[in-house]
């Protein structure tokens, strides 16, 4: 007679998956809550050089920088607690996907924070505006807004197979994962929102992450590996 043992396990990926996933959600929230919102559209007066020099910009893009960073690790941390799943297959797919897309996402953040940063603040100090027609030439040219694009969409795709994985493995509660990916899959939309839009968006983010962040800590896993014959 085969007996199969069942016992809880306290996975220390699961931990850590709760404690990245609610880093990178507060992140983005902090994100479009702390960037300025003046007309820094604005190419032809020190509107716009004001917003990119300011510390709330650096800051701001600095955290949606590392808010992707900690995404891509909670989503290689779930991978291991999908592992032996109904969702293992859309782990390992969702790890891929979000890394390549946050790998094509963030020097388009880096140039946005630092370049944009740099020309902005040397426009205010010699008061020469016509500095800021080099913002196109850093965050408009084809190559990095096709980089962009298909890094978010790629990052989305993660978010959302991870969130198929979440639903067919068993071990978390299967709309755990969907508030957080509806919220990656509406990233691209939202930056032709008002600002009120891309806050709420960003608060969108954080309660999704932070309610999967919650589901690892309560759930707890079955392991099924102790087998005893008799």
């Amino acid at each position: 007679m085969i007996q199969t043992v069942n016992r809880a396990v306290t996975s220390p990926a699961r931990v850590a998956a709760a404690a990245l996933f609610g880093a990178a959600g507060l992140l983005f929230m902090l994100y479009p809550a702390v960037r300025p919102y003046s007309d820094y559209l604005n190419q032809t007066t020190l509107d716009g050089a004001r917003a990119y020099a300011s510390g709330a910009w650096v800051a701001a893009h600095f955290f949606g920088m590392i808010g992707f960073l900690l995404l891509g690790l909670a989503v290689q941390a779930l991978r291991e607690i999908l592992r032996g799943t109904d969702g293992d297959r859309a782990g390992i797919a969702a790890t891929a996907l979000t890394w390549v897309g946050v790998g094509l996402t963030l020097p388009y953040y880096g140039a946005e924070d630092f370049g944009l940063h740099a020309i902005g603040g040397r426009a205010l100090a010699d008061g020469t505006p016509e500095l800021l027609g080099l913002v196109d030439g850093v965050r408009g040219g084809g190559t990095q807004m096709t980089m962009f694009a298909a890094g978010l969409l790629l990052v989305a795709a993660g978010a959302v197979t991870a969130a198929v994985g979440i639903w067919r493995s068993g071990v978390l509660a299967r709309w755990s994962g969907v508030p957080l990916a509806i919220g990656f899959a509406l990233f691209i939309p939202q930056f032709f929102g008002s600002p009120w839009m891309r806050v709420a968006h960003g608060v969108l983010l954080a309660a999704g992450a932070l309610w999967l962040a919650a589901e690892l800590l309560r759930a707890r896993r079955t392991d099924r590996s102790a087998r005893t014959t008799s």
